[in-house]
């Protein structure tokens, strides 16, 4: 089979097969790019009084089981803390997707809402469906995206090449 038929038949079902992995990719990836504009999508970061953490973890911890809706008894109901002591602030980002935003210096709550981020993540890298279907569909629809754009690339440059060949 030549080059060409291949590059033709290979685009043609790499295509088919990997629609619906690529397009979930796509538009997650799309929504993605928009997270730092959207307080739906993730909450924006508040300003804390100053620069110094002065709280320590159990502080932290304690501060954030007074949140309902962060539905925190323990470390345990905690997924990450995220410092930024630049900003003032500790996120603690809970199992149940809430954000709660403390002040590292006078522990105040400054902010409580819903993270969707982590959800588009992982709905992006197929962490959601389950970590085999991450690596048996969107691994293998990844090496077809880049099969599909090689194909493409021969695709599109073979009547150039055809061109510059009958010129000599």
């Amino acid at each position: 089979m030549k080059l060409s038929k291949l590059s033709r038949v290979s685009h043609r079902w790499g295509s088919i097969i990997a629609l619906l992995p690529i397009t979930i990719i796509v538009f997650s990836g799309i929504v993605l790019q928009l997270k730092k504009e959207s307080a739906y999508i993730q909450p924006p970061t508040q300003r804390g009084a100053g620069t110094e953490p002065t709280i320590g973890f159990e502080r932290i911890l304690e501060v954030a089981r007074t949140v309902p809706e962060a539905e925190i008894e323990s470390w345990e109901d905690v997924d990450r803390l995220d410092v930024r002591p630049g900003k003032g602030v500790v996120k603690v980002q809970c199992k149940n997707r809430y954000e709660v935003q403390i002040d590292i210096e006078t522990a105040e709550i400054l902010q409580v809402a819903f993270r969707r981020s982590d959800l588009i993540e992982s709905i992006h890298d197929g962490s959601y469906f389950n970590d085999h279907f991450k690596l048996w569909v969107f691994l293998p629809a990844g090496i077809v995206l880049a099969t599909l754009v090689l194909t493409g690339l021969h695709l599109f440059l073979r009547p150039y090449l055809a061109r510059r060949k009958r010129a000599r």
